[in-house]
Formats: structure tokens, sequence, C-alpha cells
């Protein structure tokens, strides 16, 4: 395998990698469906469920435990995530070249969730295909 072919598999895989971690924070900062929980609302469920552990029967812990858990869990996920201004400045930088090597459109990159300003200032043109 040459220096060339080397060098070009690896860009292949930085690309592939700045693309996935943006369409993942695409994913993650998503608007959900229903009433929106707040951090401290969930923080006040989960003090509740943990003063009802302490009195209760062993079938009613452990569905509070696993009510704890998947509260735990939530708070979690609502730390702020981190910033996508820096993944979109990158991918920016690398989308037209890896679209053009994978064979992928405009309409393509909207389908998944790329906004319309994103793809323009990547370069990558609003046009149809004809195949």
């Amino acid at each position: 395998m040459s220096s060339h072919h080397k060098a070009a598999m690896a860009e292949g895989r930085q690309q592939s990698r700045v693309v996935r971690r943006y369409l993942e924070a695409l994913e993650e900062s998503k608007p959900k469906r229903g009433r929106k929980r707040t951090p401290e609302s969930v923080r006040r469920e989960l003090a509740a469920v943990k003063a009802k552990l302490d009195e209760a029967n062993s079938l009613d812990r452990l569905l509070l435990t696993q009510q704890r858990k998947d509260l735990e869990a939530e708070l979690e996920r609502s730390v702020p995530a981190a910033d996508i201004s820096a993944l979109e400045q990158e991918f920016v930088k690398l989308a037209k070249p890896y679209g053009e090597r994978r064979g992928l459109d405009y309409g393509t990159w909207r389908e998944v969730g790329v906004p319309a300003t994103v793809l323009e200032r990547a370069g990558i043109p609003r046009t149809r295909r004809t195949s």
C-alpha cells in the first residue's frame, strides 16, 4: 500500500469521524415532543422517590429503584451538551469533500437534519439528482 493511499484512507476516516460527531450532536439537540422537563423538576421527583424508598415494601422498592436510576440518567443527560458550533465548523470544512467522495447530494444531507444554512456554508450546492 503506497503512502499516498494510506494518507487518503486516513483522511477519509477523519472526515467520517467529523461528520458522524456532527450528525450525532444534531440528533441529541433535536427538540423532543411533549412537555419539557427541567433539571429542577427531575431533582424534585428524584428526591421524592428516594424518600419513598426507605418505607417501601419489596416490590415497590424494586420499582422505585428503577425509577430512581431512570431519573438519575435523565438528570445526567440534561447537563448542557457540548457547544455544537465547534463541531459545525469542523463539519463545514469537511462535508463537501466527504459528500463528493461518498456520492451524497443536498437532499440526503437535509433529510438527516443538516440545516440548509450549514450546507450553504459548506459549499454543498442545492441540486437534484438525475440518475
